[in-house]
């Protein structure tokens, strides 16, 4: 069986992953600003995405597909905290309208949308060992 892990322990590792890409997008933007900082942000959150899908392959044993979807997920939490924490900061600097409302829905859906597809790639190259 290719899934023996829990089924909530998947939800677990996406939402505390999730919450790594806010910290690293939020903190990073907010401390050093700039270009170079987007970039850092880039490289540590693939870096992030890259351990989750080598996690999951590895020692959860997840499928490809499976593996994908879990860091699908996670980016979207991810793209979530990062809404909420936009509309946040515009309503304490000027007031938060209604377009901010749809950042909750989208943000998560920019980033889940192609999350899916390059972790189908990377997760098709990290595969889990044969047991021996």
């Amino acid at each position: 069986m290719s899934n023996s892990s829990p089924p909530r322990g998947w939800l677990t590792v996406a939402f505390a992953v999730g919450a790594a890409y806010f910290v690293v997008g939020w903190g990073v933007g907010t401390l050093a600003g700039g270009r170079t900082s987007r970039l850092t942000a880039w490289v540590i959150c693939g870096v992030i995405f890259v351990a989750q899908i080598a996690y999951e392959r590895t020692r959860l044993r997840s499928s490809s597909s499976t593996t994908s979807l879990h860091a699908a997920c996670a980016a979207a939490v991810g793209g979530f905290l990062l809404a909420v924490a936009a509309t946040i900061n515009k309503s304490l600097h000027g007031g938060a309208d209604a377009r901010y409302l749809l950042a909750f829905v989208i943000w998560p859906l920019i980033v889940a949308v192609p999350a899916f597809p390059a972790a189908l790639i990377v997760s098709a190259i990290i595969r889990p060992r044969a047991e021996g």
